[in-house]
């Protein structure tokens, strides 16, 4: 067995400790097993990469459209922790003025993003 196939064989098991299941479907580019994750979402050990599946009669943009509003509502609490982080040793009221702007634009944001996921 080569190193590329062990490592394969690695990548699998681990996504099994971690809990994920195996599933039926295989990877459209390398028709490896794919393995549902504890999220939901669809992973190929071997690629290192999410699978989409699209259904009969939906667009790729719809069948994407919830990973994308997760992602985005991630980066935007990412930015707002960082924020927060530097609103707690901000001096500058200027600086603070700017900062509390730019965080109630994302907080209205966030609020969008979770508003289109319901």
């Amino acid at each position: 067995m080569s190193k590329k196939e062990t490592s394969d064989l690695q990548a699998m098991a681990d996504f099994l400790k971690q809990g994920a299941t195996l599933t039926d479907l295989s990877c459209p580019a390398c028709a490896s097993p794919l393995f549902k994750l504890r999220t939901g979402e669809l992973w190929c050990a071997k690629c290192q990469k999410r699978v989409i599946m699209v259904k009969e009669g939906e667009t790729t943009a719809e069948a994407t459209r919830s990973i994308t509003l997760s992602t985005l509502e991630t980066t935007v609490l990412t930015r707002i922790q960082d924020l927060e982080k530097r609103l707690k040793t901000e001096t500058d009221s200027t600086q603070l003025e700017k900062l509390t702007t730019t965080l109630a634009s994302l907080l209205e944001n966030l609020e969008k993003i979770r508003k289109m996921k319901q």
